[in-house]
Parts: C-alpha cells; structure tokens; sequence
C-alpha cells in the first residue's frame, strides 16, 4: 500500500483579534507528521488544539508559518488554506442530518459530488459500516441509534471520501467510558485496512496512547509542541494493551508532562479556542 497525506507545520503562528485585543494561540508550532500515521495532539483546553486543525483544515488562515500536505504549499501567510475533499473533518458534536437514514447519510457526499455512481456509493457504504460494527442500523434514522453508533456512522461518512488526511476534533467526548472503547476499537479497525492519516484532538490520555503512532504534548497558550512521544506499541491493538509495562511507562510519561502544562493553564483561566 502506497501511502500519502505527509503533513508539515513549520512555525505556525496564529494571533486572533477579538475586539482589538490580540491573543496569540499558536506560536512557531512545529510538527512532521508521516503518511498513514496516526498522531494525536493533547493539551489544557484553550491551549490551541483546535485552532491547529482548523489551520490544517482550511478553515482560516495562518498569522505566520507554513503547512504543507505531501510537499505542496497548503496554508501559510500569504495563501490561505482553503477546505478540500482530501482533508475531512469530524468535530466534536454530531452533524448527520436527521432526516436522512445511516446509509443515506453516508452516501450523501459522494453522490452530490458525483464522485461514486448510487451502485458503487452504496456497496462502499455498507462495507464501512460492517467495518465499523454498524451493519445493522443502515436503514436506521440517526434518532433512532445510540450515541455511539452516531459518532461511527460519522467517522464511515468521512471514509467513504478516501481522505488523505483525516482531522477528529475530539469525536468521543460525550461518551461514556464503555460505549468509548468500541467506538476506539472499530476506529483502529478502519484505520488498519485503509491508513489515511489521522491528526486526532484528546484531553483522554488513555485515548491518546492507545490510538497514537505519536503523541505531540502542547504547551498551554500560546500553543507549542512541548514533547513527542513514539507510541512503538504493536498494531493491531486491543485493550490487554492497557495493562502491559510499555503502555503503563507511556502513560506516566504523558501524564506528568499534561499535568505540568494543566496547572499553568488552570493559573491563567484560559478557555476554549
């Protein structure tokens, strides 16, 4: 398998101005991310996690610094990004439409841009959902399946266009504990067969570590990379991972480094940007 979506951020620099005053939320962050690798970024709320995926997303535009996507100018002072289907984006809160079924909501993209012809949309479709333990609510409306089975019929929506790259904004956040670790289960289950690259927004340590290739540690605002950390775990995982020697030093590891960055922003009430 050939794989593409190398990302590099070299010094990005994002200053906003609410009301005149300047906050600066990204500040000469650096990061190489590899193609097919599974990067997950955590840090205190308000640091600018977010703010770096919506950079890399397209969605406004650097202060200072550059992106780059498999060596091609992406974003940067003087050309802003602008979204694209080889970078899709899965935020925090659900964005099916309710009225349309599972299946229809997966097969949306692809059929209004006219990329897969209904025949081929539709076997695709019900190939990520089997994949992703969903095949039994295709015809199902989104009101009418859990939670969970939403945030994965959400990720199979995302896959269905072949991303490059694909950006997760925190897609677990409102789960409970158990209904989180299927979702991170069929999530690595996909991830396997089709490695795009995955730039993935957590607060959840042992999220991050279980997923992540690499776990880049954040400043807390203005945001920097601290420390990366190489996750060299086996793949595929499942969740006796949890409870060996490597995974346990990984997380003490992490965990005293977030905790370092946590106490500094709880100091400074920062919020969310």
């Amino acid at each position: 398998m050939t794989l593409s979506g190398a990302i590099s951020i070299k010094s990005a620099t994002k200053v906003y101005d609410p009301d005149g005053a300047r906050v600066l939320a990204l500040d000469n962050c650096s990061m190489e991310i590899g193609p097919g690798e599974f990067s997950v970024v955590v840090g205190p709320s308000g640091c600018g996690k977010t703010t770096l995926l919506n950079a890399i997303a397209g969605f406004h535009a650097l202060t200072g610094g550059e992106i780059f996507l498999d060596g091609q100018l992406l974003s940067s002072q003087e050309k802003p990004a602008r979204p694209g289907a080889d970078r899709i984006v899965v935020f925090q809160n659900g964005a099916l439409f309710p009225w349309l079924t599972i299946l229809e909501n997966i097969t949306f993209g692809p059929l209004a841009q006219k990329k897969l012809d209904p025949a081929a949309a539709k076997a695709r479709a019900l190939e990520l959902l089997e994949t992703m333990g969903l095949a039994g609510i295709a015809l199902d409306y989104p009101g009418q399946v859990s939670s969970g089975m939403r945030r994965r019929a959400e990720i199979a929506r995302a896959m269905i266009n072949s991303p490059k790259v694909l950006l997760l904004d925190e897609p677990f956040r409102a789960l409970d504990a158990l209904t989180k670790t299927v979702a991170h289960q069929f999530l690595l289950e996909v991830y396997d067969r089709t490695r795009p690259t995955v730039f993935f927004i957590t607060h959840d340590l042992d999220e991050a570590i279980f997923l992540a290739s690499k776990v880049y540690i954040m400043t807390t605002r203005p945001a920097t990379v601290k420390l990366v950390l190489d996750i060299n775990l086996p793949r595929p995982r499942d969740f006796r991972l949890l409870a060996s020697r490597d995974y346990q030093r990984l997380r003490e590891k992490c965990r005293e480094a977030v905790r370092t960055e946590a106490l500094k922003a709880f100091s400074a009430g920062e919020r969310e940007m």
